[in-house]
């Protein structure tokens, strides 16, 4: 018979490298693990969220299946719903109607200062839409693409196929009762996780994605008078001019949302889609959330691009 003799100190010496080794190998996804949870970044948003654009996946949430209100960044809906359009046409003109005025001034809400009368495309409404965050953009949006007899009822039907929209995407937390976010009835709301899946359904269209990385834009348009009107617009978006890679999305501001923030940033061929809803500094929160997912540290450097003089605030 084969016996095999192990000395008492060689049999330590081995028990020791091997519970050694076993110890390595459970601790190392721990503690990059518990590392990687350290690094998230503390937010002021009452709700956030950033999710890689590529995979759909989470890299970050913070109360993120909350539902709140989301303000003016309701209009990523708004244009998802004209471009998801059977065969829409950019260059299709609207007649610039009077309710769309009055409707701004009895809100008190952002506009695109669109003059009655005025023929501009629907390409043009979009960056009036999505730029000075015009509620009258807005307006005749939902006013030009919805179905009916009356300006309210075409409205509301537009608000019917946003709401549609969200349920395609399989959205379980997200209605709307406005075109722009301006919710009488109070039934406007998405949250964090929600949005940014409306974000990036919105992104996958090149329309969208060339408005909402614009800083400005000047177009002409036929004026009531049959003379060249020309429109500036500034984008309300101060990211994009201050953190490296940002390319868009849009701002939101409301006295039960308070101040919203949907952002997109490519670096490499990386790119993150990130949500805050009521932040009190939705800027720095939107750069610290870009470099947890970058692996950098640009936020505590960056400078916030002030707004052009005259352009909206949103």
């Amino acid at each position: 018979m084969f016996s095999l003799k192990i000395s008492t100190a060689t049999l330590r010496r081995t028990t020791t490298t091997v519970l050694a080794s076993g110890l390595i190998a459970l601790a190392s996804p721990l503690a990059a693990t518990t590392a990687h949870a350290a690094a998230a970044p503390a937010v002021s948003g009452a709700g956030a969220y950033l999710l890689d654009n590529a995979k759909g996946t989470k890299l970050y949430g913070k109360a993120d299946n909350t539902r709140r209100q989301m303000a003016s960044t309701t209009k990523i809906m708004t244009a998802a719903v004209v471009l998801s359009q059977p065969k829409v046409d950019l260059n299709r003109k609207v007649t610039i109607k009077k309710e769309y005025r009055d409707y701004v001034k009895k809100e008190g809400a952002s506009t695109a200062d669109l003059q009655i009368g005025d023929k501009v495309t629907v390409g043009q409404l979009l960056y009036g839409l999505l730029l000075p965050s015009g509620c009258d953009a807005a307006y005749a949006l939902a006013d030009t693409y919805g179905t009916g007899s009356t300006p309210a009822a075409r409205t509301k039907s537009f608000i019917a196929k946003m709401n549609q929209q969200a349920k395609s995407l399989n959205l379980k937390n997200s209605g709307f009762d406005s075109f722009d976010g301006i919710s009488g009835g109070g039934k406007n709301y998405t949250t964090p996780a929600d949005l940014a899946q409306i974000a990036r359904y919105a992104m996958s269209k090149p329309a969208f994605r060339n408005v909402v990385k614009s800083p400005s834009y000047r177009g002409n348009a036929v004026a009531s008078t049959g003379k060249t009107r020309t429109y500036t617009w500034y984008n309300t978006n101060q990211l994009l001019k201050s953190y490296k890679g940002a390319i868009g999305v849009k701002t939101g501001t409301g006295t039960a949302a308070g101040p919203c923030l949907v952002f997109a940033a490519t670096r490499g061929n990386k790119t993150l889609i990130g949500v805050v809803l009521n932040g009190k500094d939705r800027y720095k929160d939107a750069a610290k959330l870009l470099d947890y997912g970058f692996g950098t540290k640009s936020a505590t450097s960056m400078k916030l691009a002030p707004l052009p003089k005259g352009a909206q605030r949103d």
